[in-house]
């Protein structure tokens, strides 16, 4: 007896989930990673991102590991050749980096939101040394996350259609 389509919870409809959920990580990651920079350079961009930029960042924690198990479901289906290994390992390296982006984004919101303010003034030079240490990671955690995940989708491009274009 065939299962039915419904009970493999990597799929949608009969289609495999990983190939609809990646479009969901491959846009409100580089749009995240863009709210923690506004955010973190430029205020007017702060206040009005607020609590969004961390919420973003947890939406993505939560797809990353989601997206990984369809694509390993979605394995099973194509089988496994160098192109999806490659992809795979790429695709695995990504959450440790979706949790930087998240703690960083938490760490900006709660500093520049709530912590900031009640920095006295004599503390002047620590709160200048909170702000360098936001800024240095979210650019390391920002320029990490996107490299990355260029990698990966050049990956997976190259494991679907490498050996339909000759790459």
């Amino acid at each position: 007896m065939d299962p039915s389509p419904l009970a493999d919870p990597l799929q949608i409809a009969g289609l495999p989930l990983h190939p609809l959920i990646v479009h969901a990580v491959v846009i409100l990651t580089p749009l995240t990673v863009l709210a923690l920079l506004l955010g973190t350079f430029w205020p007017a961009a702060r206040r009005r991102l607020g609590v969004v930029t961390p919420l973003a960042a947890l939406i993505v924690l939560v797809l990353v590991p989601i997206t990984v198990s369809a694509g390993e479901s979605l394995e099973t289906l194509v089988g496994r050749s160098p192109a999806v290994a490659r992809h795979e390992e790429l695709g695995r390296m990504l959450l440790p980096w979706a949790i930087g982006l998240f703690a960083v984004a938490l760490v900006q919101w709660l500093w520049f939101g709530f912590g900031r303010r009640r920095v006295r003034a004599s503390l002047s030079r620590a709160a200048f040394g909170v702000d360098a240490a936001v800024a240095v990671s979210a650019v390391a955690v920002s320029a990490g996350t996107m490299v990355l995940l260029v990698l990966i989708g050049d990956a997976g491009a190259r494991a679907v259609w490498g050996g339909l274009v000759g790459t």
